[in-house]
């Protein structure tokens, strides 16, 4: 078993972040494609197979691995950023669209904590990157965005991306909490994940925010995000479609596109 390697960090900015990581002589970090943003003399870097924490193992425990991530749409690659110099060196990881980063120390939440496909940053290296199946049936065939998601093991830091806003829930035992699929970002290894049908025909027909809930049942610690990418992505392709353009704090609506060009497209 690799032991996880302690990693100091620093959170840059305010709405799009980034976060320095500063390794001792022979630390490394894992990363996933296309966050690195730039680092120190003394570190290189390395495409690996998985998420680093099999690469002791045999061939077949790094296809495993990697196998992993296709499940959960990512590459069958991680970059691994080890400081080969002597002295402290860091390297920097950037988000990949507005909002928030939010690091986790596995070692004080339970060493497990489960996180939406495509939240996932970067971490010291000996933190297992897997896969957490959702085991109810309901949760599977109608959980969206919940029904695969990512699982960080390990006593490492690990960090993870959310859009807009962040707001962290402490569930007791019992407790619960309905969320959109998409507004979670993790919660830890004792939290409860279920299903629930939107009550109301009316609601569930005309009410624009889908057929189901998720529920999210304590104890444990909860982390929600304000902008899920999948919403923004919608906003913005609706924009983009030929008539999406809303007319908002034009006094002359459709009319408006008329003496701005758009009439004349």
């Amino acid at each position: 078993m690799i032991n996880n390697h302690e990693i100091d960090y620093y959170l840059h900015g305010e709405e799009m972040q980034c976060v320095q990581i500063e390794l001792d002589p022979q630390e490394t970090v894992i990363a996933e494609s296309g966050s690195f943003m730039f680092m120190d003399n003394g570190i290189e870097m390395e495409t690996i197979f998985g998420d680093g924490s099999q690469q002791s193992g045999g061939l077949l425990g790094k296809l495993m691995g990697a196998g992993k991530r296709l499940l959960v749409g990512e590459s069958l690659f991680m970059t691994a950023f080890t400081n080969h110099g002597y002295n402290k060196s860091s390297v920097t990881f950037a988000a990949p669209y507005a909002g928030k980063i939010v690091p986790l120390n596995l070692n004080q939440l339970g060493n497990k904590v489960i996180c939406q496909k495509d939240a996932f940053l970067c971490a010291a290296k000996g933190v297992s990157v897997g896969i957490e199946f959702q085991r109810r049936l309901g949760t599977g065939l109608f959980g969206g965005e919940g029904f695969i998601m990512e699982k960080l093991e390990g006593d490492g830091m690990a960090f993870v991306h959310a859009g807009g806003f962040i707001i962290e829930r402490d569930l007791q035992p019992g407790e619960s909490l309905r969320v959109d699929t998409g507004c979670i970002v993790a919660f830890t290894g004792g939290v409860d994940y279920d299903i629930q049908f939107v009550k109301g025909i009316k609601n569930a027909v005309f009410g624009g925010e889908g057929l189901f809930f998720a529920v999210l049942r304590g104890p444990g610690k909860v982390w929600l995000q304000s902008l899920p990418v999948s919403r923004l992505a919608g906003r913005i392709l609706s924009y983009a479609q030929p008539g999406g353009r809303r007319e908002e704090g034009s006094i002359l609506g459709g009319l408006g596109n008329l003496f701005d060009g758009d009439g004349f497209r």
